[in-house]
């Protein structure tokens, strides 16, 4: 995400920000149609729903509206007067058709296509962990000054992140949430650095701050934690280092505590605004909200769900957060005319359809303000499997790729980051390029307090090195086979939006 770039690449944005302004603006006709009445007997035969409510935000709205949702058979979760979203339960199949019709109701859908029960990260493949042999092999080869396992951790000298830390290691004062699947914050590279006022739970769309309910359920878990270390682990002599060492760091766990580890939108909307209302200045967003990959703004559930994420995602904005999100694994050209969505939706049955990504969202990485980041592996080269697309990324950072080799112990082309139970692992996906650019971010809040999400996103760009599309055809895994088109020029392309994020310029 780079910027000056940073002018030209808001010039581009602004299509994005008029089509979802204009399509989930005030619907004709929903002002004058008329509430729903307590004389309605709603049907409760269906499997129970979650969904979303999007009112205007005034309180005698949302309280007509809440008094319609509880006619119409549903049970009001929490109600964000703020930003006008109410998460609702219910069991009546016609609920959202009903709901829809009322007044002061702007858009309303379910958030899910399966039944409510006791993976939408945007890493790719399986986990590699280092083991005690590994790790004892690795840490024999660190330099003086460095951590132990600082010689696998080839992302960080990429972007200067090891010099920048010797500068400005990032301020206290400075906290980025993980939005995840929750942060184990007793490793010992993270614990220095956490803060549990800023944490929570917020699966099912209404925050839990008991303590230590932020923390993976079980250390299948990995994702959050693996992305907390690559922001803001601690230089203290154990383990890897992060690429603000010296910043805060929180979790926020947004997904399903079962296997399926879905994060669905009612969790997403909570974590925006708990972040927003507990003074986080940076969240890290390495996920898609499920069960859609692509949220089409012609389907009622589906606009209703781009509507409540992006009113909660421009409230964090408002007060002072800037929201960094991964571009996705697919390999997408997200500026391209059609894509093919076989995953769709997740939570249930998918079905292929093929979906305009002008129209269709890849909820948050393409809502209006977010920076939407690519990967790069060891060679700087586009990961192969990174989405991309001119007018849409803004900046790119490391994230691996297994095909790109680097000259390190392990020669593992992957990130290496914290695992729960005090553990090391390797993963690849814009999931690890994401928390980069989030670091670099709070380097750059550190140095400029005063900054705005506007100008912070500014600066990511104007700091970034741009290496330019490549002059010849893209074929990330060495098949043969051209598996991309980057457009544009050296100062914005879609393979790297403005460029590679550059933590040494950051601090410097």
């Amino acid at each position: 995400m780079a910027h000056l770039r940073s002018r030209r690449r808001l010039a581009l944005a602004v299509p994005v920000v008029l089509s979802l302004t204009a399509s989930l603006g005030f619907l004709p006709g929903a002002a004058s149609a008329a509430p729903l009445t307590a004389s309605a007997t709603p049907s409760a035969d269906g499997p129970s729903l979650a969904y979303v409510v999007n009112t205007r935000t005034d309180h005698r709205t949302i309280a007509s509206v809440e008094k319609a949702i509880t006619a119409a058979g549903g049970t009001v979760v929490i109600a964000y007067e703020k930003i006008g979203v109410i998460v609702v339960h219910s069991a009546n199949p016609d609920f959202g058709k009903r709901i829809r019709a009322v007044r002061g109701v702007q858009s309303a859908g379910a958030t899910r296509t399966a039944p409510l029960t006791a993976a939408g990260t945007t890493d790719e493949g399986a986990a590699q962990m280092l083991s005690a042999a590994e790790a004892a092999k690795v840490s024999r080869t660190a330099a003086a000054g460095e951590e132990p396992l600082e010689a696998d951790q080839w992302d960080l000298r990429a972007i200067g992140a090891d010099k920048a830390a010797k500068t400005n290691p990032g301020s206290k004062n400075v906290t980025v949430a993980v939005i995840d699947v929750g942060v184990d914050d007793t490793h010992p590279d993270i614990a220095p650095n956490f803060s549990p006022s800023q944490s929570a739970n917020c699966v099912g769309g209404k925050p839990d701050t008991t303590y230590g309910a932020w923390r993976p359920v079980d250390a299948d878990h990995y994702h959050g934690t693996h992305v907390a270390g690559e922001i803001a682990a601690a230089r203290n002599g154990i383990g890897v280092a992060g690429v603000a060492p010296g910043v805060k760091v929180s979790g926020i766990t947004v997904a399903e505590p079962d296997a399926s580890q879905l994060f669905y939108p009612e969790s997403v909307v909570c974590a925006f605004v708990f972040a927003a209302d507990h003074g986080v200045e940076i969240t890290n967003n390495s996920y898609y909200v499920d069960p859609w990959l692509y949220n089409c703004l012609d389907d009622p559930d589906q606009r209703a769900i781009v509507d409540a994420v992006n009113r909660a995602q421009l409230y964090a904005q408002k007060k002072g957060t800037l929201n960094v999100a991964a571009a996705g694994n697919s390999n997408d050209d997200l500026d391209s005319n059609a894509l093919a969505d076989a995953s769709s939706p997740d939570d249930s049955t998918p079905a292929t359809r093929t979906v305009d990504p002008h129209k269709c969202f890849d909820v948050p990485t393409q809502l209006p303000g977010v920076v939407t980041v690519a990967s790069t592996g060891v060679t700087g080269a586009k990961s192969y499997f990174s989405s991309y697309g001119k007018g849409v990324i803004d900046v790119a950072a490391p994230g691996g790729d297994k095909y790109q080799i680097p000259d390190t112990p392990s020669q593992n082309g992957r990130i290496l980051s914290t695992m729960p139970n005090n553990q090391y692992g390797f993963l690849q996906g814009t999931s690890m390029a994401t928390p980069h650019v989030a670091g670099v971010a709070a380097l750059l809040k550190s140095k400029y307090p005063w900054a705005s999400p506007a100008q912070l996103q500014a600066l990511l760009k104007a700091e970034a090195d741009n290496p330019g599309c490549p002059t010849a055809p893209y074929d990330g895994n060495g098949d043969g086979v051209v598996d991309a088109t980057c457009v544009g020029g050296k100062h914005v392309n879609g393979f790297y939006g403005a460029g590679i994020v550059n933590a040494l310029r950051a601090v410097k």
